[in-house]
Parts: structure tokens; sequence; C-alpha cells
């Protein structure tokens, strides 16, 4: 994103989910943080009060499909079928594709009615061979002022995103960041 000052956008992608999710939220009011999650449909409608607390906190939400299919594996109609199935428990028109995976008919498609966003640093915290401190030395390496940062608010990225989102967080407020979301 353009910034003329030090700002991040920092996303979680995959939840919510019952036991990160709150720690998640709890970490970002602890440094007064607003952040962008795209929520699975299927996860979103098991845990309504969980994207409640969400946009109550003042984050934004967006879609990320309704059970995370692959854009390139799965047939345009199916995927789309998927995708507003998603957005109609989440809402707004805020989108992420899982695997960050399009065809160019499918973005075309979606482009009339959501805002594909995408990213610039993948903290790889999903990634079960690396290593916390890889994940934050990645993380760290890679952004700068109007990074879009993608985190995993899921199980598989659990023990990873304990580590590296409240080091990072640290990082990034002892270097004057702020965090926006993308709303």
């Amino acid at each position: 994103m353009p910034a003329r000052d030090r700002v991040l956008y920092l996303t979680f992608d995959d939840g919510p989910d019952p036991q990160l999710t709150p720690w998640v939220l709890d970490e970002l009011a602890a440094v007064d943080a607003r952040a962008t999650f795209f929520c699975r449909g299927d996860r979103a409608t098991a845990h309504p009060d969980l994207v409640e607390r969400m946009r109550a906190a003042g984050h934004a939400v967006g879609g990320h499909t309704w059970d995370h299919p692959d854009g390139w594996r799965t047939p345009r109609r199916a995927f789309l079928r998927n995708v507003l199935r998603g957005q109609r428990v989440v809402g707004g028109t805020l989108f992420r594709p899982p695997y960050g995976r399009l065809t160019p008919a499918q973005l075309v498609a979606l482009g009339r009615r959501l805002r594909v966003v995408m990213w610039d640093v993948l903290s790889r915290d999903y990634d079960i061979r690396c290593t916390a401190q890889q994940c934050l030395d990645r993380t760290l390496r890679l952004a700068r002022p109007g990074s879009i940062v993608v985190f995993h608010d899921a199980p598989k990225a659990a023990d990873r995103l304990r580590v590296v989102l409240p080091e990072a967080l640290k990082h990034w407020r002892d270097a004057g960041y702020r965090f926006a979301s993308l709303a």
C-alpha cells in the first residue's frame, strides 16, 4: 500500500479459531493495533461471536472463501460459488484467495464485486518446517512502510504465531510504526 508514514497492515487468514483468535485480539489491543481478518465462512459460522468481537474492536473483516479451496485447482464456477458463500457469512467487500491463487478469469469475475487483497510479506507461520525465529526474522526483514503482512489465526500456525506476533509488534512499535486495517 502507498505509505507516507510508518504504517503496516497486519492481516490474519483462516480463522476465526476459538483458542487462537481471542489471544490475537488481546495482543492487538495491548498495542492499540487495528488489523484485517480474512475469515473462512465455515469457521465464521461456527464462531460468530469472534467475528463480532473483531468488528467491535475496530478491525476489518473480509472473506477467505467458505472452506479454503485452491483457486488453481477448482473449476471457476465452483470456486466463485465457494467465495460468495463465504462472503455472505462475513459480509463486506474485502476478499483474499487461499494461497493467493486465482486464475485470470476468477480475478475478473471477483473484481466486479469484491476488493481482492494480496500481500507483500508472508510470515510463513503456517509452515511447520520453519521455526518461530525464522518466521520472525523473515517477517521483520521484509516489512517496510505500507506492507501488508500475512499471519494466520488457525491451529496450524499457533506455535509460531504465539512467539512471532508479540515480538514483531514490539519491534515495530519501538521502530515507530502504527497498525491500520484495510477497511
